[in-house]
């Protein structure tokens, strides 16, 4: 499982989300598909976002999961709720997740009812961590925005 963030360069709106749809597209150059709802803020914000921050979550970091699976940007500041900071583009890298990737947007396409981000690889950490949190060690959440 991933957190997705995003900031609109014109507006300063800051997203993110959880999202389980997501991989490494190409070698040579190195590339990484990342999905977002387009019911949620975060694909709202993403439209206009040039560059997305993408962060792995330890199996510890359930409550931070929760926060970016549960919760909708439209109704809660996330970013107000955990520890964070302006990264590339001032994109929020969130300082609790050890690695992450920052991509720059080559490409949005459509994929059924989800929105793929092909991202470039500009910034990325590959801080030592603990077992990665999957979709199978996820506690039952109840999404912020239904899926589709």
């Amino acid at each position: 499982m991933f957190v997705v963030t995003a900031v609109d360069p014109g507006t300063g709106a800051r997203a993110g989300c959880l999202v389980g749809f997501a991989t490494q597209t190409s070698i040579e150059p190195f590339r990484f598909l990342v999905c977002l709802s387009r019911r949620n803020r975060t694909y709202r914000v993403a439209r206009a976002a040039t560059v997305l921050a993408v962060h792995v979550l330890d199996e510890e970091q359930r409550e931070l999961a929760a926060l970016f699976g549960e919760r909708t940007g439209d109704e809660v500041d996330k970013f107000a709720r955990c520890s964070w900071r302006p990264g590339p583009e001032d994109v929020p890298l969130l300082t609790d997740a050890r690695r992450h990737l920052v991509g720059r947007v080559l490409e949005r396409t459509e994929l059924g009812d989800h929105i793929g981000f092909l991202l470039d690889p500009v910034d990325v950490r590959a801080g030592a961590g603990t077992a990665p949190l999957t979709f199978r060690s996820l506690p039952a959440m109840e999404p912020g925005h239904e899926s589709g």
